[in-house]
């Protein structure tokens, strides 16, 4: 479907907006009140963990850190994996 706004080709790809007549765009608030509705109920970004990390920092030596990076992306994950591994043998959790 093509549209009627010059700014989107066939293909659905939208064009350099500076060359538009700023009067083809409406604003948010003309839209129907039910579709306003509907885009404000849209939730952006990550969907919200059940169970969130808590942020911390910790100074690890450069070597270790080097080490841990190296392994790929996860490498967070895989520490904190290795943590609760060490706690769970020692009887803390």
């Amino acid at each position: 479907m093509v549209s009627r706004l010059p700014v989107i080709d066939a293909d659905g790809e939208v064009g350099d907006l500076s060359k538009v007549d700023p009067t083809l765009f409406k604003p948010f608030s003309a839209l129907p009140v039910s579709l306003q509705t509907k885009l404000r109920g849209i939730q952006r970004g990550r969907p919200k963990a059940a169970v969130t990390k808590e942020p911390v920092k910790i100074r690890l030596d450069a070597d270790v850190l080097q080490a841990l990076r190296a392994t790929g992306d996860g490498w967070q994950t895989r520490i904190n994996d290795t943590l609760r591994a060490s706690l769970v043998l020692a009887g803390k959790v």
